[in-house]
């Protein structure tokens, strides 16, 4: 939630979407929000933090200028959104501003609340004078500088979360980088100038038809050749989606928007960049006082930009580079005539940048994760060792983080513990809460929790302490302790088990004891040698395109677990060895989906499984195989090259796998032969038009499973 606590601004910014475009409704606001609002649209977050369970929710002070408010009143709305927020859920508060007003009295507010702060410059004092003047004229730059170099003090530098800049193509682009280098900021975000269809973007002198494209890939070479110092936000993510991971940026992708805007009068409102589209458009006509924040989720405004590929123009559906551009940030797309139904006003420009990385970011080598299920599962862990050395790498003042990867490093190098590390680091869930820690940022207590399950499982005794701010702590692989109190804690291993210390006194848990006021182990399937692990409590399980069920009661724990005994005992007795099978990567955790969620691989968590609560074991055996096989081809994806990504190459290697799926299900007797027949056709189409499509879009790997999907529609055509 974008909360605005100031409507004015110090500086005149003659690019600012909130005064100098389409809408003008800030003339109408109170310049200040007032604290009887504040109160209330905290009670309104909570109160939709509680009914949807949410593990912590963002709230981004912003304005206007939100310094403006000065230093007393940030404190009273610091610690009315903490109080009223913290009992139901993670409160994270984060503020923009241009940074001229950072002085001591503020940052000890922003520090004493953990606020982390964003901070708008554009490069060097020549780029950043072309647009970001004071309301006489004057540079601000030194200003800035000052308010930055402020921030960086040891005592304040946690809260440095970056420096957004907005691009303009005639600014020198290495120049601009690298001025924003020097000032050693954890994250940047290089925005596009907001424009549409009516008012398009100023396109330089160059002549170039993609001139952002060109000064971006300009700054992605510098970045690559510095060894990628910081987050580039855009970046990372154009690098993420390409791989057939998430968006990391509402500016691209297809990923759902998750944010609401409220205004100083309590008005909610739909993104603040569609200030730019025309006058009134962020609004709904919701305010916080007569309406909640459910209200806002269904108004047909917010869902239009919650429907994926579906809300995005037929230009943008038929385009190979669509996963990753996403049509481009919504208010990019606007005209009078069509009005959101258009690419985005920088789509050449988009197409190209995207491109443009996908040509320089492709391994061409042949990957052994190919030829070999267990080179893949190598190369998966190495995959989330990369993860978490990156996410270490951006920490440099989390001393609690810092703790927790010194014991993690004296494990991994451990006889008993290092193997089981690796088992640890390979379950689903582990990649998944590292993606959250990648677009989030760290998170001490989960790497904290990590280290203990790994001193458990390595059966070494090791001392982890941290601040743990959920009463629910979470141990990857082995199950949930329920603190009596949050805060303080320290763990230390046992053989056995662990022991916990905290403000309330001292608890001794051990693993094969399931306490239900205390400790809850998760449990292995029984029917299956080696797994899979049945885990309904692990946070980072909201993975799947359904909802994940809560945690089971006892007795539906039990009933689950058979359900799914059964479901394993039929596959097994219908295809023998499917588990083995190279081709199949069986499920390494299970979690219980909603009701009629049916069964579901996890995204971007190969080897999690979802099983609806309801689902059939019938049903369950049957997807068994397919699923697996799914999952083979997602993992190998994600730690190689099978294409150049973004080429319609992908795409049809996708296809075609997905199609055999289906097939390789169909090879018990008791499946009807119809559908395996229209897969099998299906796969023939796309194993066709990839052979019409360009050689160089598939890499060595990539030809190599090529090989491998057209060997078996043979085999299963006969």
């Amino acid at each position: 939630m974008v909360l605005k606590i100031h409507s004015r601004c110090n500086l005149a910014c003659d690019i600012c979407y909130m005064y100098e475009l389409a809408d003008q409704s800030w003339k109408t606001r109170p310049t200040v929000i007032s604290q009887e609002t504040v109160t209330q649209v905290a009670r309104r977050l909570a109160a939709y933090a509680k009914t949807h369970r949410l593990d912590s929710v963002a709230v981004i002070l912003h304005g206007g200028e939100p310094l403006l408010v000065g230093p007393a009143r940030l404190r009273r709305i610091c610690e009315e959104i903490t109080h009223i927020l913290s009992p139901v859920t993670t409160v994270n508060l984060h503020m923009h501003t241009n940074g001229l007003l950072l002085h001591e009295r503020h940052l000890e507010i922003l520090k004493e609340f953990d606020v982390k702060v964003g901070i708008s410059v554009d490069g060097d004092q020549t780029a950043n004078d072309r647009h970001r003047l004071d309301r006489k004229g004057r540079s601000s730059y030194e200003k800035v500088l000052r308010g930055i170099e402020r921030l960086r003090a040891p005592e304040y530098l946690s809260l440095f979360q970056g420096i957004l800049c907005t691009v303009d193509v005639e600014n020198d682009p290495v120049t601009v980088h690298d001025a924003l280098t020097h000032l050693q900021p954890p994250r940047i975000d290089y925005l596009l100038p907001h424009s549409t269809w009516d008012t398009p973007p100023p396109t330089g002198s160059t002549g170039s038809p993609t001139p952002y494209a060109d000064w971006l890939l300009r700054v992605f070479d510098r970045w690559l050749e510095q060894g990628r110092p910081m987050e580039v936000r855009t970046f990372d993510s154009v690098l993420s989606t390409l791989r057939g991971g998430p968006s990391l940026t509402e500016a691209m992708g297809l990923a759902p928007s998750d944010l609401a805007v409220v205004e100083t009068d309590g008005a909610i409102e739909q993104a603040d960049s569609l200030k730019a589209a025309y006058d009134g458009a962020p609004a709904t006509g919701y305010d916080v006082f007569q309406h909640t924040f459910d209200d806002f989720a269904r108004h047909p405004g917010v869902r239009a930009r919650q429907s994926g590929i579906d809300g995005v123009s037929e230009t943008c559906r038929r385009c190979p580079v669509v996963e990753s551009c996403g049509g481009g940030l919504y208010t990019h797309r606007y005209s009078t005539e069509r009005e959101f139904d258009n690419p985005s006003v920088y789509c050449a420009d988009l197409r190209a940048f995207i491109e443009g990385v996908a040509e320089r970011i492709t391994d061409r080598t042949l990957s052994p994760a190919v030829r070999n299920i267990g080179e893949l599962r190598v190369a998966q862990g190495e995959l989330t060792r990369d993860l978490l050395r990156r996410a270490n790498d951006r920490t440099t003042e989390d001393a609690d983080w810092a703790r927790a990867w010194q014991t993690l490093l004296f494990l991994d190098g451990d006889a008993d513990a290092g193997p089981e590390l690796d088992v640890l680091l390979a379950h689903p869930y582990v990649r998944s809460a590292l993606r959250r820690v990648w677009s989030e940022g760290p998170l001490s207590g989960w790497l904290a929790a990590l280290t203990v399950a790994a001193g458990v499982r390595g059966r070494t005794e090791v001392t982890v302490a941290w601040e743990q701010r959920n009463r629910r702590l979470h141990l990857p692989t082995l199950g949930t302790l329920r603190l009596p109190v949050t805060g303080g804690v320290e763990i230390t291993t046992h053989p056995d088990g662990f022991s916990v210390r905290h403000a309330d006194g001292m608890q001794r848990v051990r693993l094969d004891e399931d306490d239900r006021e205390a400790w809850r182990p998760l449990r292995l399937l029984r029917s299956v040698a080696d797994g899979p692990l049945v885990d309904d409590a692990d946070p980072a399980r909201r993975c799947f395109p359904a909802d994940v069920h809560e945690p089971l009661e006892p007795t539906d724990r039990e009933l689950f677990g058979k359900r799914l005994d059964l479901a394993f005992e039929l596959a097994d007795q219908r295809l023998p060895g499917w588990r083995g099978d190279p081709d199949l990567l069986a499920p390494w955790v299970v979690t219980p989906l909603a009701k009629g969620a049916g069964v579901q691989l996890g995204e971007h968590a190969p080897g999690a499984l979802g099983v609806a609560v309801d689902a059939e074991p019938e049903v369950v055996a049957r997807q068994l195989p397919r699923l697996a096989r799914r999952a083979r081809f997602f993992a190998l994806r994600e730690t190689t090259d099978l294409t150049v990504p973004g080429r319609p190459a992908g795409r049809l290697l996708d296809e075609a796998d997905d199609a055999l799926a289906t097939a390789c299900r169909a090879l018990d007797d008791s499946f009807d032969t119809g559908p395996r027949e229209v897969a099998l056709k299906e796969a023939h189409r796309a194993l066709s038009a990839l052979a019409d499509e360009p050689e160089r879009d598939l890499t060595e790997t990539g030809v190599v499973f090529v090989g491998q999907l057209r060997a078996d529609w043979r085999k299963w055509a006969q």
